[in-house]
């Protein structure tokens, strides 16, 4: 690469993804095959570290390694240790998207940028409470590289910048073309996945060009195609009761039982509860649940520079992304009146009864016709000048971007005739309103049709949309020489807008579903203005500061919020090959938009556990009928524009020994605090806190027990239907008191290289969280989330890779270790456990290439049965077990 191509390079704009203060890295070894600026400042410079440490994968990384993608590389670094809810997670909000969380604290505390420039948000909250950006669009045959910056950054991109940032850094040239074919499954059945990709690049005198083409399928995985989640444990699960709601018991069903046991794949069976028998099996949840969704994606991206001279250069590039994704997490389930009270009034029995039924995938035609789907399409694109300001020593870029987001999401709904179908004609209504109907038991067994199933089931569909907009000018330069140096300077100017909109089907709130609850629309706009600086200021030849600042504006929902952050940091090299160096630094949020303008939302959790009622009867967890009840409890979900900004602040220091190219080791300490953090107050948490409140086990005037009480309703004990059942949980957001966290990292990386046997790299990486606290409110006590069994993240992970490259050969072996979590049931720890991916690429000739990559080659599966189905630890793990592929790569031109 040339020297002024190095030069551009690091004093490009956020655009061309440079974050500010992390400083450059040049990796020289010879298994580079050539130096590689890594850039982290808008100051260029030549060390192999800076103040901040910064972790680099490069594009080879993500096939060397066996990632899938993007997300798969960026979910796999030690530093996202937080649980998330990605696309195959199931009951989401969010399937059609992913996200990682660094340090823990959340994906809205994260920042990802593409070639340094913010991507509008996901329009669809994740678990919708919080904005995020989504990784799943990006083709990874064009990556350069990734760069991931732990801890505060917000005096360098402001808001967002809490936990740290990730920077996808896009190739800047390409020569010739490549053709590369993937294809692969896993050994358990289930997952197959095809993708084509076509890259390639041209100049022409002074145009520089370069696309890249992509298209991706990706089979889904079903929970039956799972043995150890092919049936749920426990209770099974009701397919159809009559339940006489005054007596408070189930109606012998009779002979019906046996009449639609064929359905479920021939699983349903009478099963007698303490009030009474129903229908049951124990195959429902297994056979709506899908553990891998159905994927298909196409993806673009294309970028073109002109030289108009020797000191300026006009730039514009665009990526654009089309995605369907598939899932299905239940089926259509039925209970009489249920856009009422949930019962009627028998007027061939006098009684009030509930009656319910569960559709089966025999009777709609198979389980596909009850798929969710989404499809997705993303833009990002941006245009500018870089170059030279003449007369000067300073560099300059001015830019404009934009990015655009739209979600269509088509969902199967029971239309409003569900009633009459099952119970026919209603007769009348009651003195108190209770609809009467005069039903046949009879219409309630008999299996559907397919098209008596297509009667009763319609489709609603929303739109969900975001966007942003970006003006942003840097300039880089000498200011004045110092006696161990020159101070260099960069200072940068932005202006954005941004906004979002949530259009829920206008049907819903319509009576042409058969749902009461109201779906409105939600939509936002928001306006930033920005001005910082950084610079570089040599104090002694042994001692060099950096000092950044900035000044963020937001303007939102008629009012505004204003914040300065800085970012002071220092490097001492008392010897050439040994570092130490020390941060510390502020940084903010603005409250997610979502938070601020989100209108009367609903839905209801994947599943919830009622420990007040496990309390009350005595019941432990483990064998507790009211744990892990799926669908979960209902929740009501309101903005709030009285929200605070969240003011966050990190320090580290660390230490980094490169006594040659063939060996370096660093370590490093990292602490972040959040202060008024928003969020919405977890919902499993508000319920352990209403248990431990009513059963006498905290004070129940506390400011915790005082909050949850006024934030779960329940059905009175004496209710004809659901007595003591949870009716409706209320999680607006709020600024909590603060959430903290630190820990260390470690790395190391030794090469060896053998005259005849090729060259051995080995390295490894550790982190661990040291502490992980949090404080509702003020008068609350600090709670200990480290050692606490409600966790989810991981305290720790160990990854280690060895390399070997021999003529033509080259293989790897990359293993992750994963530290304990808690258990399903929260009862007790998991132990850690060890995946191991393996993957060799030939290079048949200098145009032809073959790659196999295996992931988790013991084919292990992490088994969890402390709280029922499904059997493994949801989000933490993957069932999928053993997958493998085989990859060509074809290269054209020269």
């Amino acid at each position: 690469m040339k020297t002024k191509n190095l030069i551009a390079a690091a004093f490009c704009s956020p655009f061309c993804g440079v974050p500010l203060l992390a400083h450059a890295q040049v990796d020289t070894s010879p298994e580079a095959g050539a130096t590689v600026v890594v850039t982290g400042s808008r100051i260029p410079r030549a060390g192999l570290e800076g103040p901040s440490a910064v972790t680099v994968v490069t594009g080879e990384d993500i096939t060397r390694q066996g990632y899938k993608n993007v997300f798969d590389a960026l979910s796999n670094q030690l530093q996202n240790s937080g649980f998330t809810q990605g696309a195959d997670f199931g009951n989401t909000f969010t399937p059609s998207a992913n996200a990682i969380s660094l340090r823990g604290l959340g994906p809205n505390h994260t920042l990802v940028l593409l070639n340094g420039r913010r991507l509008a948000d996901f329009p669809i909250a994740y678990e919708g409470t919080v904005n995020f950006t989504n990784l799943a669009n990006i083709p990874s045959s064009v990556v350069d590289r990734i760069e991931i910056l732990s801890g505060g950054a917000s005096a360098i991109y402001g808001s967002d910048a809490i936990a740290g940032v990730v920077n996808i850094i896009l190739k800047k040239e390409v020569k010739g073309y490549d053709v590369n074919v993937k294809l692969g499954g896993t050994s358990r059945g289930g997952g197959a996945e095809r993708r084509v990709q076509f890259t390639g690049g041209q100049s022409f005198d002074r145009l520089h060009t370069l696309f890249a083409l992509e298209a991706s399928e990706r089979n889904p995985i079903d929970a039956t195609q799972r043995d150890f989640m092919d049936t749920r444990s426990g209770t099974p699960s009701s397919v159809l009761s009559r339940r006489n709601v005054t007596a408070g018991r189930y109606i012998d069903p009779g002979d019906t039982c046996a009449a639609i046991g064929n359905l479920f794949d021939n699983s349903v069976i009478r099963y007698t509860s303490r009030t009474g028998s129903y229908c049951a099996s124990p195959k429902v949840g297994p056979h709506y649940w899908s553990v891998q969704t159905r994927n298909l994606s196409k993806n673009a991206y294309g970028s073109v520079t002109y030289d108009l001279n020797d000191d300026h250069t006009l730039f514009a590039d665009v990526l654009a992304g089309a995605n369907t994704t598939q899932n299905n997490t239940r089926g259509l389930s039925w209970t009489s009146a249920s856009t009422g009270n949930s019962y009627f009034l028998n007027q061939n029995t006098g009684n009030y009864e509930a009656w319910t039924r569960y559709i089966a995938p025999e009777e709609m035609g198979g389980v596909e016709q009850f798929y969710r789907t989404w499809n997705d399409r993303a833009l990002a694109a941006s245009l500018g000048s870089r170059g030279r300001i003449g007369g000067t020593g300073w560099r300059y870029e001015a830019g404009y971007s934009a990015s655009w987001y739209k979600s269509e999401n088509h969902v199967p709904r029971a239309l409003a005739n569900i009633d009459s179908f099952f119970l026919g004609p209603r007769v009348g209504t009651d003195e108190d309103g209770v609809a009467i109907y005069a039903p046949d038991p009879a219409r309630l067994a008999r299996p559907l049709t397919p098209a008596e199933f297509g009667a009763v089931k319609g489709l609603s569909h929303s739109e969900d949309e975001s966007w942003t907009h970006t003006l942003s000018v840097t300039a880089n330069g000498p200011m004045l020489q110092l006696p161990a140096g020159p101070l260099q300077l960069a200072v940068v100017a932005e202006a954005g807008r941004q906004g979002f909109s949530n259009r829920p089907d206008p049907r819903i709130n319509e009576g042409y579903f058969n749902t009461a609850t109201r779906s409105d629309v939600t939509a936002g706009t928001r306006t930033r203005y920005a001005a910082g600086a950084e610079a570089s200021i040599p104090i002694v030849r042994q001692l060099t500061g950096t000092l950044a600042g900035r000044y963020d504006r937001y303007e939102f929902a008629d009012r505004s919020n204003g914040k300065f952050t800085y970012n002071a940091g220092l490097e001492l090299r008392p010897a050439k090959e040994l570092l130490l160096r020390a941060t510390r630094s502020t940084s903010f949020r603005a409250p997610d938009m979502n938070y601020i303008y989100k209108a009367r939302g609903t839905g209801y959790y994947s599943s919830t556990t009622d420990y007040y009622r496990c309390g009350l009867a005595g019941q432990p967890l483990d064998t507790c009928e009211y744990a892990n009840v799926s669908p979960g409890a209902d929740y009501v979900q309101y903005g709030s524009r009285d929200l605070k900004p969240e003011r966050g602040r990190s320090y580290g220091a660390g230490i980094v020994w490169s006594p040659s190219t063939a060996f370096d080791v660093s370590a490093d300490y990292w602490n972040i605090r959040i202060d008024d953090l928003v969020t919405n107050l977890s919902a499993d948490t508000l319920l352990r806190d209403e248990a431990t409140c009513r059963l006498g086990q905290q004070d129940i005037a506390s400011p915790t027990c005082v909050d949850a009480l006024a934030r779960i309703t329940r059905y009175a004990a004496d209710s004809l239907v659901k007595p003591g059942e949870i009716k409706e949980i209320r999680v607006n957001p709020i600024n909590a008191a603060q959430q903290s966290t630190s820990g260390f990292d470690v790395s190391a990386k030794y090469a060896l290289r053998t005259a005849g046997y090729g060259t051995f790299t080995l390295r490894g990486a550790y982190t661990k969280t040291l502490t992980l606290r949090s404080k509702q409110f003020a008068g609350d006590a600090v709670s200990d989330d480290l050692h606490n069994l409600e966790g989810t993240d991981w305290p720790d992970k160990l990854a280690a890779s060895l390399n070997w490259n021999v003529g033509p050969w080259s293989t790897t072996v990359f293993a992750t270790r994963y530290g304990k979590i808690p258990n399903a049931a929260q009862t007790a720890y998991l132990s850690p456990t060890t995946l191991v991916n393996a993957s060799a690429v030939y290079q048949v000739n200098k145009r032809l290439s073959v790659s196999l990559i295996v992931n988790n080659v013991a084919n292990r599966i992490k088994s969890d049965t402390s709280g029922g189905w499904p059997n493994y630890p949801v989000g933490n793990y993957s069932p999928a077990g053993r997958t493998g592929w085989v990859e060509l790569n074809y290269h054209f031109g020269t």
